[in-house]
């Protein structure tokens, strides 16, 4: 059994604050890429299991291996083997916060999208830290939740603490969509198919038949089957139809700019 002074901390409560949360992220993301996989998710399911159960467990017992199996089923939303943040605020108790709010009520990633658009004005891909309160406030207004300025105040200093790592002040967009139900998050969809920039230019300069710099919601249909196609992905249409509409939240008026495409489709926003 592990030394009690060196387990992971707030496992083992009733329910976690939003700042208690983020300690059990950090710690179990050991690398830090945004998923809790491999070695990290054996841990975090044994430590998840003595918490529980107040005793030691053994990863080699062919019973354990087979509990992990029923809870990664129960979890594992897409399917795809590891633990997303948003994952792991179903897992786990937490208290009536923002992370219940984005589980539950901010379920929808074109409400997520139209709050974000009007807060990174210069369409970057990020928004201020100083304007991440604001953002916010309006989601939680969305989810008919109101909390007081102390409240606010804890969940984005919370924030800060979760994604702007090297303290530029900004936050990106894809790093906040994290806290996005994995079925809601339509970013993620686009993960393994990533372009590089001269892939992307190419791609908006077929489909921008005209050169005017936009294309529209047919020719964003059109463009995103392909890169499925491309990718050897299966399309769904009743997803690629959801997907299509959370792109379009970022588009003027039904002109989807090639600064808007990029956050979506690009590895890192170009400038």
């Amino acid at each position: 059994m592990a030394n009690k002074a060196h387990q992971p901390p707030h496992l083992h409560l009733a329910e976690v604050t939003a700042s208690q949360f983020l300690d059990i992220w950090k710690h179990f993301d050991a690398d830090g890429n945004g998923y809790i996989e491999g070695k990290e998710l054996e841990n975090f399911f044994r430590e998840l299991e003595m918490a529980r159960r107040g005793a030691g467990v053994d990863p080699s017992n062919p019973i354990f291996r087979e509990k992990m199996k029923e809870f990664m089923q129960k979890f594992d939303k897409n399917k795809d083997g590891r633990i997303e943040m948003s994952e792991l605020a179903q897992i786990l108790p937490t208290e009536e916060n923002f992370l219940l709010c984005f589980r539950e009520f901010v379920s929808s990633s074109a409400e997520f999208m139209a709050a974000w658009r009007r807060y990174d004005t210069d369409r970057s891909g990020y928004i201020e830290a100083n304007e991440l309160k604001g953002f916010l406030s309006d989601l939680l207004k969305k989810a008919n939740r109101h909390y007081d300025d102390q409240k606010l105040q804890e969940y984005t200093q919370t924030i800060l603490r979760m994604f702007d790592l090297n303290g530029d002040g900004k936050l990106g967009l894809s790093e906040m969509a994290r806290l996005l139900p994995v079925q809601e998050n339509f970013l993620l969809k686009f993960q393994g198919v990533k372009l590089t920039t001269e892939q992307f230019n190419a791609i908006f300069a077929f489909y921008d038949k005209d050169g005017n710099g936009y294309i529209d919601e047919q020719e964003l249909d059109a463009l995103l089957r392909d890169l499925y196609q491309t990718n050897k992905k299966d399309v769904d249409v009743k997803n690629l139809t959801g997907y299509k509409q959370s792109i379009m939240t970022l588009s003027d008026g039904g002109k989807l700019y090639r600064g808007e495409l990029e956050i979506v489709l690009c590895r890192e926003p170009i400038v």
